[in-house]
C-alpha cells in the first residue's frame, strides 16, 4: 500500500480545496493559488508491504456444516514440477492435483468432512505456504499427497509416512532431505516453551502414525504398497501443520507400469477412495475421544 501526503499551509489568500481519495491508500492535497504543491518542503512517502488475503476456500455438501476440515495438499506445482515420469510425458505436479481433486470430490460426496486444497491450480507454494493453510483453518487433518521417483527402474507400490525426528531408514532420510531443501527449523525459546512444544510434537506425531497404519489398511489389496509401507522422517511441512499429518506416495513415476496406473483416472479413482474412507474413519476415531 502507498500513500503521500502534500502540504504547504498559508495565513492568506484564495479559497483552499481538499480531495479525498480511498482505493489501496489516501491522498489529501491542499495548495495555494499559484503555489506548485509538489514541491512543497514538508511532502513524503510511506510505503507499507502488507500480506496478501487468506482466500482458503472450503469444499463440503450442505449436510457437512460444523465438520472437521481436512486439507488436501497436492505436491510441488508452479516452477516445481516434482518427480518426471519414466516416458517423460508428464510431471508430478500434475498428477498430484488430479490425484487431490478425486480425493476432495469423494471427501465432499460422502459428506463425513469438509475440504481445503493448498492449491487449485498450477501454482508454486513454499512448504510454509502449504502447512500455513492448516494452521488458518485449524484443520483437523493434513493429507500431503506426491510421486515417487528412484534410481532403481523396478521400484514401485505406494507408501506413507509419518513425521519422526529420526528417519525410519535411509531413503526416507534421503527423501526427507530432498523435501525439506530450503527450509529452516524454528527454535523454541524457554525451558517452559520448548517442554510444551515437545509434548504437542509428540502427541502430533503419535497422532500422524495413526493416521498412517488406518491409510495402509484401507489400501493394502486394492493397490500395490512397497514392502513396510508406513515410514517416518523428519518432514518440514508436516511438522509445521500443527495438526495429524502424512506424506502420501502414490507410487513411482520412475517404473513404467507405476506410471500408466497413476495416469489412469480409474486407478486415482481407487486410490482416493481408499483414502477418503481411512481420513473419514481417523476423523471419526479422534471425535469418540
Amino acid at each position: 500500500m502507498n500513500f503521500s501526503v502534500a502540504n504547504r499551509t498559508t495565513f492568506a489568500g484564495a479559497a483552499a480545496a481538499l480531495l479525498v481519495v480511498a482505493a489501496l491508500g489516501i491522498a489529501v492535497a491542499s495548495s495555494r493559488s499559484g503555489a506548485a504543491s509538489a514541491d512543497a518542503p514538508g511532502q513524503g512517502t510511506l510505503t507499507l508491504d502488507l500480506p496478501p488475503p487468506a482466500n482458503d476456500r472450503i469444499y463440503g455438501a450442505p449436510t457437512a456444516q460444523g465438520r472437521p476440515i481436512v486439507v488436501i495438499d497436492a505436491g510441488h506445482g508452479g516452477r516445481d514440477p516434482g518427480a518426471r515420469s519414466v516416458s517423460g510425458q508428464v510431471a508430478e505436479k500434475d498428477l498430484t492435483l488430479a490425484l487431490a481433486r478425486d480425493l476432495r470430490d469423494k471427501l465432499v460426496e460422502r459428506g463425513r468432512v469438509r475440504v481445503a486444497l493448498t492449491r487449485e491450480g498450477d501454482q508454486y507454494l513454499t512448504l510454509e505456504d502449504r502447512a500455513a493453510v492448516v494452521r488458518r483453518l485449524d484443520a483437523a487433518m493434513f493429507v500431503s499427497l506426491h510421486m515417487d521417483s528412484a534410481a532403481n527402474p523396478l521400484a514401485r507400490g505406494a507408501s506413507v509416512y509419518s513425521l519422526s525426528d529420526v528417519a525410519s531408514d535411509a531413503e526416507a532420510a534421503r527423501l526427507a532431505a530432498e523435501q525439506n531443501a530450503g527450509t529452516m527449523a524454528g527454535a523454541v525459546n524457554g525451558s517452559v516453551d520448548s517442554m510444551l512444544s515437545e509434548l504437542a510434537m509428540r502427541s502430533q506425531m503419535s497422532a500422524s502414525a495413526d493416521l498412517a497404519t488406518r491409510l495402509v489398511k484401507r489400501s493394502a489389496g486394492r493397490f500395490e504398497l512397497r514392502p513396510e509401507p508406513h515410514r517416518f522422517a523428519a518432514f518440514h511441512v508436516l511438522r509445521r501443520a500443527n495438526a495429524p499429518a502424512v506424506l502420501f506416495e502414490a507410487g513411482y513415476l520412475s517404473n513404467a507400469d507405476d506410471e500408466v496406473l497413476l495416469r489412469d483416472p480409474k486407478h486415482r479413482s481407487e486410490i482416493a477412495l481408499a483414502l477418503a474412507q481411512a481420513i473419514e474413519a481417523d476423523v471419526a476415531a479422534h471425535a469418540r475421544h
